[in-house]
This record gives C-alpha cells, sequence and structure tokens, in this order.
C-alpha cells in the first residue's frame, strides 16, 4: 500500500542516515529492522492509536494495535546538514540509498506467504497539533472500527517542528491472533540489491574517506557506488568582469581600485 505518493514518486530515492555498525550488520545479518513507533522520541508518535474509546454505556476500551506495529524512517532529503548532524554526531554515520518501490517490495516478498499481515509506505503529513487531535477523534469509525488506510495514516502524521526530515515511512501491521512481545521487528533482504548507493559523513577528510571505503568493501563485497557527500566543500571564487576602470577623486589621475 501507497500513502501519499503519487504513481510517478515510486522509482524516487529515498534516503537513511545509520552508524556505521548498524551498516555492517545490515550486510551481515541480511536483514532489515523496524521498530515499534513507542521507541520513538516524538511523543505524538503513535497518538491515534493511544486515543481511548468511549461507548454510549460509559464503558471504555484501552487499544493494543500501538503494539501490533512497526515502522521505520527514510527521507527524500538528498543533502541535508540537519539530518547529518542529528543522525551522524560522531561523523561516522553511513548514508544508505534506495527507491520507494524497492523498499516496500523488500518487506512485501518477505511476507508474501505471511498470514495476517499487512505493509504500507506512505510520505508524512506535518501538521498543527490541533489538527494531530482533529484527525485522531476522525479515525474511527462509529463503532469504533478502523480500515487499514485510515491506521497506517495515523503514524503519517508530524508536527510542523519536525517539517525539515521530509520524511518517508516503511510501516509493518501484524494483526494476528496473539500479541507480538518483540519491540524490534526484522526481515530478510539482499543488501546488494536494495542499496544503491552509500554515502560517508560530508565533515570527514578525504583521506578518512579513503580508509572508510576501503573497510566497507573489504568487509561487505559491496560494488556499489561508495561516495563522500560534498555538502560542505569549499565553493569555487567567484570572478566579476569590470567594464571600466574606477577614477579617483582629486588626483586627476585614474587608477585601479580594488573591489570591496
Amino acid at each position: 500500500m501507497y500513502l501519499n505518493i503519487e504513481d510517478n514518486e515510486y522509482d524516487n530515492y529515498i534516503y537513511r542516515i545509520i552508524s556505521y555498525d548498524r551498516f555492517l550488520e545490515l550486510f551481515n545479518t541480511k536483514k532489515n529492522t523496524l521498530v515499534k513507533p513507542k521507541l520513538w522520541e516524538d511523543t505524538y508518535e503513535n497518538f491515534t492509536l493511544k486515543s481511548k474509546l468511549k461507548f454510549p454505556n460509559g464503558d471504555e476500551i484501552e487499544l493494543d494495535t500501538h503494539e501490533r506495529l512497526y515502522g521505520q524512517c527514510w527521507t527524500t532529503s538528498r543533502a541535508s546538514d540537519a539530518m547529518w548532524r542529528i543522525y551522524s554526531p560522531d561523523k561516522k554515520g553511513i548514508r544508505i540509498r534506495t527507491t520507494i518501490d524497492k523498499l516496500l517490495s523488500s518487506l512485501d516478498m518477505a511476507n508474501v506467504d505471511v498470514a495476517m499481515t499487512e505493509s504500507c509506505i506512505g510520505k508524512v503529513d506535518y501538521i498543527s497539533e490541533a489538527k494531530i487531535t482533529e484527525q485522531a477523534k476522525k479515525a474511527f469509525s462509529d463503532n469504533g472500527q478502523m480500515t487499514f488506510g485510515s491506521l497506517f495514516r495515523s503514524l503519517l502524521v508530524k508536527r510542523k517542528a519536525f517539517e525539515h526530515e521530509n520524511e518517508i515511512r516503511l510501516i509493518h501491521l501484524d494483526w494476528g491472533y496473539s500479541l507480538p512481545k518483540d519491540d524490534i521487528y526484522s526481515y530478510d533482504i539482499d543488501p546488494h540489491e536494495l542499496i544503491s548507493q552509500v554515502m560517508i559523513d560530508p565533515r570527514i577528510s578525504y583521506e578518512e574517506f579513503q580508509k572508510i571505503k576501503n573497510a566497507i568493501q573489504k568487509s561487505t563485497g559491496y560494488k556499489g557506488d561508495i561516495k563522500r557527500s560534498l555538502l560542505y566543500r569549499l565553493p569555487e571564487p567567484v570572478t566579476v568582469e569590470v567594464s571600466q576602470n574606477i577614477t579617483s577623486k582629486g588626483t586627476g589621475r585614474e587608477k585601479t581600485a580594488p573591489v570591496l
């Protein structure tokens, strides 16, 4: 299921910055890992699914749906200073790249023979706290039911303060008879097929980049592009063509003055 994503966006690139150790783990285990949204830092995550249902007779029911969902966050931002600083504080982060369609397909294929599961990928909407509360109330039908679409959409809203993240979220739902106990959900992938490019933190030196690149190739056998982000590269100096000389007042002579 694709939500808030147009058909012509399926092949668009998406990115995720992870630690160097997590990157190596991805290749060694050949597994992608999602976590329950309750582990995310934003207090408004899972807001809708933490709601209580109150019936006309006064009875209240607390939902367990938020314990059945797992998610993973990606971004459409190709070059973001904020994302590097947040997710690579030690300057050792690795940015991996795939496409929207490849990511969802990897999860769908892993669960093709698994009953009572659903998958989704969607673009996050950034709205006010008031609208998040309003949407939470509208997510349920009159009898307290939710469709898969409204359930997934409940995890595709964030407050405007996080708008810089430009998030795409991969979401997995386990609606089996028993409640999942693990806070993480891992599924099999081929990282060489899923990841189309590796990018190293822009704040390290070129020499450090070469060492990391060589280590990645030796440890993982990855043959795709491994690049160093040029976000902080020095700009080329600008040359301004001046059409005439500047006359110095009071001397009666022309002389060239520096451009300040």
